[in-house]
């Protein structure tokens, strides 16, 4: 497994679910788990022992309120994290946003934008990561993003003739 998903609770499936869709279409390996920094440390810090050693190269995670899964993630390992802060409680995801990007030195989480979108540039990214030692990888990215531009165009070819 090349990719671990780590979620804080199980309301945040819907978030991943795009993000797992992606990372299939790759054909890149990945486990989803439901593991919260706060509530179950201990369960978090085990699957993350388990994870590398079953050959993980990859962590994302997965929080909102006050989201320090990813950050707790990357005080454990020296894989690349990736967080993905979620809209939750009265804040709109500003405070998960800012638990999961404000890291101190030497404890890097690479954090994307809120939400579905967030989760899935972090599939995105994990593949990207990836497909450094990984050619064949390589070359779906790059028909990955013309099929992103070609729908760009589609889009605004059918705008113009309305």
């Amino acid at each position: 497994m090349d990719i671990v998903i780590l979620i804080g609770s199980e309301s945040d499936l819907d978030i991943v679910a795009d993000a797992r869709r992606i990372l299939e279409e790759f054909g890149v390996s990945h486990r989803l788990e439901v593991s919260s920094a706060h509530r179950s440390p201990e369960r978090t810090r085990t699957l993350i022992t388990e994870s590398e050693e079953q050959g993980a190269k990859i962590f994302i995670a997965v929080a909102g309120k006050a989201a320090h899964l990813a950050g707790f993630v990357a005080g454990q390992t020296t894989l690349p994290v990736i967080g993905v802060p979620v809209e939750s409680g009265g804040l709109g995801g500003m405070d998960a946003l800012l638990s999961t990007v404000q890291m101190p030195k030497g404890v890097p989480v690479a954090t994307m934008g809120l939400g579905k979108s967030g989760a899935s540039n972090a599939a995105v990214l994990a593949v990207q990561i990836l497909s450094l030692a990984d050619p064949a990888l390589r070359k779906k990215l790059v028909e990955y993003k013309k099929t992103l531009a070609a729908q760009v165009e589609n889009s605004s070819r059918s705008i113009r003739k309305s």
